[in-house]
C-alpha cells in the first residue's frame, strides 16, 4: 500500500552528506511506490515558536505565524510517515530541523486535548564522528520525542565519518538509507 511520506531536510547544505542520505532514501521509498515530499528547510524562512499558545485556530495555518510552515502543515497532517533528517551539529539535530519540530506543536493545538496526529517515524544523520558513543545523544532525544509524541519508530541511519561535502559518497549507509526507504 502507498504511503505518504514527508522528508525534513534539516541540513544547511543543499548538497551535503545529509542530502545524499535523504536522496537514497527518496529513491528506495519512490521504488516501492511511495511518495515522497522534501522540505529542504535552509531554503526557507520558518520562524522560532513564540510560545504564545495561540495555535489550532485556523484549519488551513494551524500557527499564528504566517511563514513558510504554511508549505508544510498539509503535507505533515496526512502523511503516514515523517523523516526527520540532520547532520549532527553539537551532539544534536539542527536549529533548522528543531525549530519546525516545535512548530509542529500549532497541529497539536488543534485538538482540545492535545492530540498529536499519529506518525511513523525516521530518522537519518550524517555526522563527523563515527563511534557509537558520538550518536547516543541524537538517540536518547529521537526515541524520547518518539516516546512522548506516541510515534512509532521505522528505523535509523546513522552515518558517521562524513565531515566535508561528497564524504557520504559510497558510504554504506546510503544503501541502509535506501533498503529503509524501500522497506517502508
Amino acid at each position: 500500500m502507498s504511503k505518504r511520506i514527508v522528508i525534513l531536510n534539516g541540513s544547511p547544505r543543499m548538497k551535503g552528506n545529509t542530502a545524499g542520505l535523504v536522496e537514497a532514501f527518496k529513491q528506495g521509498a519512490e521504488k516501492a511506490g511511495h511518495t515522497v515530499e522534501v522540505f529542504n528547510l535552509q531554503r526557507m524562512d520558518i520562524h522560532p515558536c513564540l510560545g504564545c499558545l495561540g495555535g489550532g485556530c485556523d484549519s488551513q495555518n494551524p500557527c499564528v505565524q504566517k511563514d513558510d510552515m504554511v508549505k508544510i502543515y498539509p503535507y505533515y497532517e496526512t502523511a503516514d510517515v515523517l523523516v526527520l533528517a540532520s547532520p549532527m551539529y553539537y551532539w544534536s539535530i539542527t536549529a533548522q530541523l528543531k525549530t519546525v519540530i516545535d512548530r509542529l506543536f500549532a497541529v497539536t493545538e488543534k485538538s482540545p486535548e492535545y492530540h498529536t496526529p499519529m506518525q511513523h517515524c525516521v530518522l537519518l544523520m550524517a555526522a563527523e564522528g563515527d563511534t557509537p558513543d558520538n550518536f547516543e545523544p541524537v538517540e536518547h532525544y529521537y526515541h524520547a520525542l518518539l516516546r512522548h509524541l506516541g510515534w512509532e519508530n521505522l528505523g535509523e541511519v546513522y552515518a558517521g565519518g562524513v565531515m566535508q561535502i561528497g564524504d557520504i559518497t559510497e558510504h554504506p549507509s546510503l544503501e541502509k538509507a535506501y533498503s529503509l526507504g524501500k522497506n517502508i
